[in-house]
């Protein structure tokens, strides 16, 4: 049985596979706060025939090297480490060092690829949105051209900041799928779901106009379900794309 790991700048992901099967279960989710939780080391301590452990992480070294020895406490085996590379599994990302794209969008890119040649049969273009910590945007051609992508700051970054830079008074902000506010807090908390939710439909009009097709919307992230809510185009939303990305690398 394989344990796939996610490692995010703020949160630790993972689930259980076998070689043999393409489905992921027990899938499993915890704040890290630069440590591994007491929740996440209880239900490890309950995993048997772990015998792999696949993993990559943009989060912190501290956690990182906290799963390799909980690994090695608990299954007698070091993570396989996953690295963006310039090609993998049908993918070529855009970054001419390999090195300088995060290794979660560079798994996700790899998902998308295969979850669309799995749903249609043929790969279609994709615009895959993180909507976590920060907000990642990539491009994806059909032959799995990765053509490049943008990053934001995520909403509560954004908001925080805002509030930091500035004399507006500490609202609280209400979670309002406003187009406009009447309201300061409201402003804040809307405009924070409009502005990233604006540029994906920006970027989703530039990449039909590049390749002459309208692509496939994925979203994920923990802030996926606010920005779906305020865009107007159809989306898909899949929450593990990392993890299927290191899938696929069992």
């Amino acid at each position: 049985m394989q344990l796939l790991v996610d490692i995010g700048n703020t949160s630790i992901k993972w689930a259980l596979r076998h070689p043999d099967d393409a489905e992921l279960n027990d899938y499993g989710a915890a704040m890290h706060g630069g440590a591994l939780p007491l929740d996440l080391l209880a239900v490890w301590d309950e995993l048997d025939g772990i015998d792999a452990v696949i993993a990559a992480g943009v989060g912190p070294r501290e956690v990182k090297d906290a799963v390799g020895r909980v690994c090695d406490a608990c299954w007698g085996c070091e993570p396989k480490w996953v690295e963006t590379r310039s090609e993998a599994c049908g993918v070529r990302i855009a970054y001419p060092e390999p090195a300088r794209l995060g290794v979660d969008r560079f798994l996700a890119l790899i998902a998308v690829h295969q979850w669309l040649a799995a749903e249609q049969g043929d790969p279609a273009p994709a615009l895959i949105v993180d909507a976590g910590t920060a907000i990642t945007y990539d491009l994806l051609q059909a032959d799995g051209q990765h053509l490049g992508g943008l990053i934001l700051p995520g909403i509560r970054i954004m908001r925080d900041s805002l509030l930091a830079g500035t004399q507006i008074p500490r609202y609280e902000p209400a979670e309002a799928d406003l187009a406009w506010a009447a309201d300061t807090g409201e402003a804040i908390a809307a405009a924070s779901i409009q502005a990233p939710a604006a540029l994906i439909e920006r970027l989703g009009r530039r990449l039909q106009q590049h390749g002459g097709t309208e692509p496939q919307l994925i979203l994920s992230g923990g802030d996926a379900e606010r920005l779906a809510a305020a865009i107007d185009l159809p989306a898909t939303h899949i929450p593990d794309l990392v993890l299927r990305g290191l899938a696929a690398f069992g």
